[in-house]
Formats: structure tokens, sequence, C-alpha cells
């Protein structure tokens, strides 16, 4: 059996999962991006819909969807601890985070991809809103698509 059988997505439901989706964050946002801490660490964490990646019983990655507009999410803070990228681990979290949005009425995500993940979401029906903007002093661009 391949990794990504046995890759486990959930709705984070409880202080601890949070922490490990937190921790997450922190290894791959901060130390590895050096976003500033007080722009990663948000209040909105508070009202986010939040999905931890388990392998084996190991958080590996992590996504978190917010109520944008009325019948829009906007998807964020997706992140997949390095020894785990490229073997699909995002796609299975943003593809879980897309069914529960769906499933809750919603019908559009949007989402600030890093330039260097734009691909990663084309492959995923998003499509590129508008020009490049800075974000934490990365490159991003809006993008979006109906689901």
């Amino acid at each position: 059996m391949n990794e990504s059988t046995r890759i486990k997505v959930i709705e984070i439901e409880s202080p601890g999962d949070m922490q490990r989706a937190l921790a997450i964050r922190r290894r791959v946002f901060i130390e590895e991006q050096n976003v500033p801490e007080e722009i990663e660490l948000d209040a909105s964490d508070e009202h986010a819909f939040h999905a931890l990646a388990i392998l084996d019983g190991v958080a590996i990655g992590c996504g978190r969807m917010l109520e944008h507009r009325a019948s829009e999410v906007k998807i964020g803070r997706m992140a997949v601890l390095l020894e785990f990228r490229k073997a699909g681990v995002g796609a299975q979290i943003l593809r879980f985070l897309i069914e529960r949005a769906r499933e809750r009425g919603f019908r559009k995500a949007i989402l600030h991809a890093q330039l260097t993940a734009e691909g990663f979401y084309l492959k995923e029906g998003f499509n590129p809103v508008g020009g490049v903007f800075d974000e934490a002093g990365i490159a991003h661009r809006t993008m979006e698509r109906d689901i």
C-alpha cells in the first residue's frame, strides 16, 4: 500500500489536533518561508474550518477555509511538511476542503496562491484572477474555481 492511500484527512475538532496543525504551519510558513508570526497566526483561525492530513498517526499537512462571501469560501494556510511534498497530500487536503464547502452550500472557492504553487492549483481546477501581488514578502496570485 502506498503512502497516499494511508493518508487520512480529517476535520480538526480538538485543541490537540489544532496544535498539530499550528506546528506544521509554524514549520512551513514561519521557519521555512520566514513569514512573520503575527501574520501567519491570525484571528481568523477561531472562525475557520480546519483540516489535518495524518499518515500513520503523524500530522503531515493542514489547510483551512473561511466563509468569504455568502456563497464563497477562501481557502488558505495550506501547508505540507517538506518530506511529504509531491506525494499528493496537498491535493487530498484541498479536495477535502472543497467537498466540505460544497456540502455547506458554497459555490465558489478562492485562494491566494504562492506563485511557486500556481501549477498545483491549476491542476486542481483553479484559474488565476488578476495580477501578482506581495503577501508576507512572497509573490502570490488570486485564484478561483466553482465548486
